[in-house]
């Protein structure tokens, strides 16, 4: 009960301290206003007195109490198609848990590139590349789909925590990882706050990016990116077992386990498939991405692959499109009031001078490392990617590379540390890596990750006519 104090305490003083600063030239007080309660909440996510949900909806009250705005500008989030999408999305990633498919998928591709422990490192992150198009929670797809196997693999050649963790888990641990981290930017749908990003570069530049734009952007850096992450870690914390012939007996013992595939594993391969062909032809047909994530939900519903109750059960949605409702709502508002315009004019005076170019590669450094401060990727976008794609945009940046590499870098960040997102403790509580080398590690994986993303980024989105 003291420490839920002590965090409403700094939650409520931080807001408090911001309204009482003398609003700044060229702001109204209703923009004043805002800001503090904004950046009130996004303490609040931080320090969670309450859940995040819990204190979205404080925070929407207390909006309507003080009437910066009216109720139905304060609900108009809840309308946004992104809410949706995640909510359909979830749908999705729990028929792949229920029926199994997701386990089966993984096993397979252990069984057929599993001989050596790069090999091993390989197949977990093509697992990841593979979920992630459906999968918006990387807590799911790490936590509850891939770490369970990770661990079984790292257990199946006796190494545990301790003085045989070098055996291979510690690399498998730390690949599992870092692929987690760096998949959600592969696809739109890949990473929950993805979506989020788009609605608030919509909000911004009156832009819209769908599904293939979006994976058209990301697949030049964002394979490299996946590729290179077994490599590095084989180089800066090699395994000292380089040969794995186990991996692929353990894999066909799982799988017989497991046996012939279900008819709800066939529907949901079916589903999955359906949703990757449609979102990928948006272009030609029209349908929204959301519409296609529905009617995905709709097939396993009506199949019985997942049940209402399941629907019902699926908390994280449900938590998710509250909190994310609030926040595109506060977003919003934000840009409505003219708070984001000021603050990219302020900066812009700072930054004066500078060529775009170089203005966006230290601002994607800036919002890069700004995410050891932050244990949610949420909250770290929600908090910067708004004002950073804004600072850009007035640099000169093409607001359309500038919306879609911000939230590329809102992935990836969670890697450098282990409280980056709700995967990195999971990986990390597993004892096989200490807190220095997974820093370390971390940082080092960084680096590759902005050489590739900015460096081979920056030629690939030329290519394709982003700037």
């Amino acid at each position: 009960m003291r420490d839920s104090f002590i965090k409403w305490g700094i939650t409520i003083a931080v807001g408090l301290l911001i309204w009482m600063i003398p609003i700044p030239a060229g702001l109204k007080p209703q923009a004043w206003m805002l800001f503090s309660i904004f950046v009130a909440t996004i303490v609040g996510f931080i320090l969670q007195p309450i859940p995040m949900g819990a204190m979205a909806i404080v925070s929407l009250t207390f909006c309507g109490l003080i009437k910066v705005a009216t109720l139905a500008e304060l609900l108009q989030g809840f309308s946004n198609t992104t809410i949706w999408l995640i909510v359909a999305a979830f749908l999705l990633s729990r028929g792949f848990a229920k029926t199994g498919l997701g386990k089966r998928i993984a096993f397979l591709l252990i069984r057929s590139f599993g001989g050596s422990s790069l090999k091993l490192g390989f197949a977990i992150v093509a697992s990841e590349a593979i979920f992630s198009p459906a999968t918006p929670s990387s807590a799911a797809r790490g936590g509850a789909i891939l770490f369970p196997i990770v661990r079984s693999l790292a257990s199946a050649f006796d190494s545990e925590p301790g003085p045989s963790a070098n055996r291979i888990g510690r690399y498998l641990m730390q690949v599992g990882f870092q692929a987690n981290s760096s998949s959600g930017a592969l696809f739109l749908t890949a990473m929950v706050a993805n979506p989020m990003c788009m609605a608030f570069a919509q909000q911004a530049f009156n832009i819209q990016v769908t599904w293939m734009p979006w994976a058209q952007a990301a697949v030049v850096p964002g394979f490299l990116a996946m590729i290179a992450i077994p490599i590095v870690y084989y180089w800066i914390s090699p395994p000292e077992l380089k040969e794995t012939p186990e991996a692929p007996i353990l894999a066909r013992e799982e799988l017989e386990k497991i046996g012939p595939m279900s008819l709800e594993e066939k529907i949901m391969c079916f589903v999955f498939v359906l949703c990757i062909v449609l979102w990928a032809t948006s272009g030609y047909h029209k349908i929204n991405a959301t519409l296609v994530a529905l009617i995905g939900a709709s097939v396993l519903l009506i199949t019985k692959t997942i049940t209402w109750e399941d629907v019902l059960n699926e908390k994280g949605a449900w938590d998710t499109m509250i909190w994310i409702g609030v926040l595109i709502t506060l977003a919003g508002l934000l840009t409505k009031v003219g708070l984001i315009a000021w603050f990219s004019k302020a900066v812009m005076g700072l930054l004066g001078g500078f060529p775009w170019l170089y203005t966006l590669i230290i601002l994607l450094a800036i919002y890069l490392y700004s995410h050891y401060l932050f244990a949610s990727l949420s909250a770290h976008t929600t908090a910067l990617y708004p004002a950073m794609i804004a600072v850009a945009a007035a640099a000169g940046a093409p607001p359309m590379m500038v919306a879609l590499v911000f939230a590329f870098f809102s992935n990836f960040c969670a890697g450098i540390t282990h409280f980056g997102n709700g995967v990195a403790p999971i990986y990390f509580g597993a004892g096989y890596v200490s807190q220095a080398t997974w820093w370390r590690n971390g940082f080092i994986m960084s680096l590759v990750n902005y050489g590739i993303w900015v460096g081979i980024g920056l030629v690939w989105w030329k290519f394709i006519g982003l700037w």
